[in-house]
C-alpha cells in the first residue's frame, strides 16, 4: 500500500516553502557578492599585504616568509578580508529586506536607522583587532629586545590571526544593534537584559579569551570594549530608545 503525507505535514511545508526559497535567494546573492569581493581581494592581495605591513612598520621587527607557498596562503586571507568587509552591509540589507513583510512601520524604520551604526560599530571592532593584534606585536618585541633574541615573525601566521581577531571583534561589536532590535520587536524584554550584566561580562571575558592574543592586557583590552558596549545598548534603549510601557 503506498504511503501517503500526512495532510499537516504537507501543509507546514507549503506553508514555509516560499519563506525558505526567499531565504535560499538572498543566501545566494550575499555569497556571490562575498565571491565577486573574494576574487578581487584575491587578485590585489599584494597591494593589501602592504598596507597591513605598514600597519605593522614597527622598527626592529623582522616579518618574514617561512615558505614559498605563503604566497597563496596571503592572496587566501586577503580574499576573505575583502569579501567579508564588503559582503558584510549586504548581509545586513538582506536580512532587512527578508523580515520588512513582517514588520509594521515604525519597526521597520527602527531596524533601517540601525543599519549605519552597526556598519560603523563592525568597522570599529575591525580596527580594534588590528590594533590590538599590532600592540602585541611591540610587545613582542619590546620583550625579545630585554631578553636579547632576535625576532622573526611569520608573515602568513601574523596576517591570519590578525584578521581572526579583527572579524571576530566586528562581529562581537553587533551587540548593541542586535540588542536594540529584538528589544524593539519585543522578543526580549528590556529589564530581562538589564539583569544579566554579570552574565554578559563573562561571556566577553571568555570571547576574548579564545581570540589569538594571548597575554592578559590584551584580554583586558578586548574585554573592556564588549563590556563597555552592553552597557551603551542598556543606555541607548534607556533614553534614546524608551522601552515600551510593558517593559
Amino acid at each position: 500500500m503506498p504511503k501517503t503525507t500526512p495532510p499537516s505535514l504537507s501543509g507546514d511545508q507549503d506553508k514555509y516553502l516560499p519563506f525558505l526559497i526567499e531565504i535560499k535567494k538572498r543566501l545566494l546573492f550575499v555569497v556571490l557578492v562575498f565571491s565577486i569581493a573574494a576574487v578581487l581581494g584575491f587578485i590585489y592581495y599584494e597591494k593589501i599585504v602592504i598596507l597591513i605591513l605598514k600597519l605593522f612598520n614597527i622598527p626592529g621587527i623582522n616579518i618574514v616568509f617561512t615558505s614559498p607557498f605563503q604566497f597563496l596562503n596571503l592572496a587566501i586571507n586577503s580574499a576573505f578580508l575583502i569579501g567579508t568587509v564588503v559582503v558584510f552591509p549586504i548581509f545586513l540589507f538582506q536580512i532587512l529586506a527578508f523580515l520588512k513583510p513582517g514588520l509594521n512601520s515604525r519597526e521597520y524604520k527602527t531596524l533601517s536607522s540601525l543599519i549605519p551604526l552597526s556598519f560603523f560599530l563592525f568597522l570599529a571592532g575591525f580596527t580594534l583587532g588590528i590594533f590590538v593584534m599590532k600592540y602585541v606585536v611591540s610587545i613582542f618585541y619590546e620583550k625579545s629586545q630585554n631578553l636579547n633574541i632576535g625576532n622573526f615573525l611569520d608573515i602568513s601566521l601574523l596576517l591570519s590571526q590578525t584578521l581572526v581577531t579583527a572579524a571576530f571583534m566586528g562581529i562581537a561589536f553587533q551587540f548593541p544593534t542586535a540588542a536594540t532590535a529584538l528589544i524593539r520587536l519585543k522578543v526580549i524584554e528590556y529589564k530581562s537584559l538589564a539583569n544579566q550584566r554579570m552574565i554578559a561580562y563573562a561571556i566577553s571575558i571568555i570571547f576574548a579569551a579564545f581570540l589569538p592574543p594571548t597575554d592578559l592586557l590584551s584580554l583586558l583590552l578586548l574585554t573592556l570594549p564588549l563590556a563597555m558596549l552592553f552597557e551603551l545598548t542598556l543606555i541607548l534603549n534607556k533614553f534614546l530608545f524608551k522601552p515600551h510601557p510593558s517593559q
